[in-house]
């Protein structure tokens, strides 16, 4: 019998599949509400689910369990199996025992999403059917399609950490700034999560520019200089333009992309890099990238009101991204007022914070954090707000002309369900 842990969207998945194939499960999640529990019973999916805190008794009669990727490894359940030789799995492995056609796998602590959707548009632009999922959009095993000719996955640290197994066609580390460090031992650990992902690949594309990927001479190279090899993808600047390379080849001028930003410039990169490593079309790729918009909640444009530009960068929850969203900004506008704070992780945000002194005029902060980031801001005009409405107002008053942007360098949990339900808000509230 298999045990599934946790009853959220991974676990639902998990158990309509094992359910689908006729495979005895039982299903537990330490949490008295989990938040699909509504759906598990109105899906009548068979196994009554057991709730409340693990007891070792859950492992009886089990062998293997089906993880949650939200289930630290620490957590006593995982110890207990561990203890006992129970395999402790991921969907993403279940889900790889069962895809006929080729995966893509595609990490890292930043750009992950943007990289797998504009993938996933790249495919779909070559008449292929593929399907997009993992830690974006559907849970993998909801993926499943006897029509689908590849899948394109986001893999997070955590649905690693519980992958033994997984044959992907190809995969990317895009980069790794620390992250998570709340979940992990050390930074160590973490980078370890994330490599893990190439002892899976039959190809490997890598960024150059990543010091922390270590090089591998059979791989496909990509980064922002020019390409070492003619098989290789990278930049080139001539008078003040710069242009994306396949080797010597020039593939378009990169402000013909809508996307803004150096961070989506290597996102670009590697996108270009992963699909001529399964054998994509450059023309119809530079295509794909001219008319790509990017990803809601990802460095968003939301509207032009009364002179200010409001974008939306909810997704940005660590120090990294939220650095490259300003910079971004920086180089195109004067005038910023950036809306940040929620839960701080476990980082150094000494370099943001002198960021914002240095090119934020005004800084709107809101969560659990919000004193203790404002301290550090010795030069900008620092404000409070207790909602995202009294934020949004307070910034637009802050402007006639230029830029407010919601990238809160912060997890969302304190005030929101998640960095969508984030955003969410920051967009109604502009709408008013």
């Amino acid at each position: 019998m298999k045990l599934v842990l946790g009853l959220g969207d991974t676990g639902l998945s998990i158990a309509r599949f094992l359910s689908k194939q006729h495979i005895a499960y039982r299903l537990a999640d330490s949490r008295i509400q989990p938040p699909f529990l509504s759906d598990y019973l109105a899906e009548s999916l068979g196994s009554e689910p057991i709730l409340g805190d693990w007891m070792p008794t859950l492992l009886n009669d089990i062998d293997e369990v089906f993880i949650s990727p939200g289930i630290a490894q620490t957590q006593a359940i995982v110890v207990w199996a561990r203890e006992r030789g129970i395999p402790v799995t991921s969907d993403i492995e279940l889900f790889s025992r069962y895809a006929a056609a080729p995966i893509i796998g595609i990490t890292g602590s930043n750009g992950k999403s943007t990289v797998t959707q504009l993938l996933g548009e790249m495919i779909t632009n070559e008449g292929k059917k593929v399907a997009i999922g993992g830690n974006i959009g559907k849970p993998a095993l909801d993926c499943l399609d006897d029509d689908i000719e590849y899948y394109v996955l986001e893999l997070s640290s955590y649905q690693l950490d519980y992958t033994q197994n997984l044959n992907l066609l190809a995969g990317v580390v895009l980069n790794i700034t620390p992250d998570h460090l709340d979940r992990y031992a050390s930074f160590d650990e973490y980078i370890d999560s994330k490599l893990s992902l190439y002892q899976h690949c039959q190809h490997l594309v890598v960024n150059i520019d990543e010091s922390l990927v270590p090089k591998k001479g059979s791989a496909k190279h990509f980064g922002v200089d020019m390409p070492k090899q003619s098989t290789d993808f990278g930049t080139v600047t001539c008078h003040d333009s710069c242009y994306f390379l396949k080797g010597d080849d020039v593939l378009m001028y990169v402000g013909d992309m809508q996307l803004i930003g150096e961070h989506n410039v290597t996102n670009v990169l590697a996108t270009l890099a992963l699909g001529d490593q399964i054998g994509l079309n450059t023309d119809l790729m530079v295509e794909s990238v001219k008319s790509f918009k990017g990803l809601e909640h990802r460095l968003e444009w939301v509207v032009k009101k009364q002179g200010v530009d409001y974008y939306n960068d909810s997704k940005a929850t660590n120090v990294v991204s939220t650095i490259k969203a300003l910079n971004a900004l920086i180089d195109r506008h004067e005038n910023i007022v950036l809306i940040a704070g929620g839960i701080a992780k476990q980082e150094d945000y000494s370099e943001l914070l002198e960021l914002i002194d240095q090119d934020v005029s005004s800084v709107v902060l809101i969560g659990q954090s919000a004193q203790a980031l404002g301290m550090g801001i010795k030069k900008s005009s620092v404000s409070y707000a207790d909602s995202m409405d009294e934020a949004v107002s307070l910034a637009s008053d802050m402007l006639n002309d230029g830029v407010v942007v919601l990238s809160p360098a912060c997890a969302s949990f304190d005030m929101f369900d998640n960095f969508e339900d984030r955003g969410r808000a920051f967009k109604q509230a502009i709408a008013g």
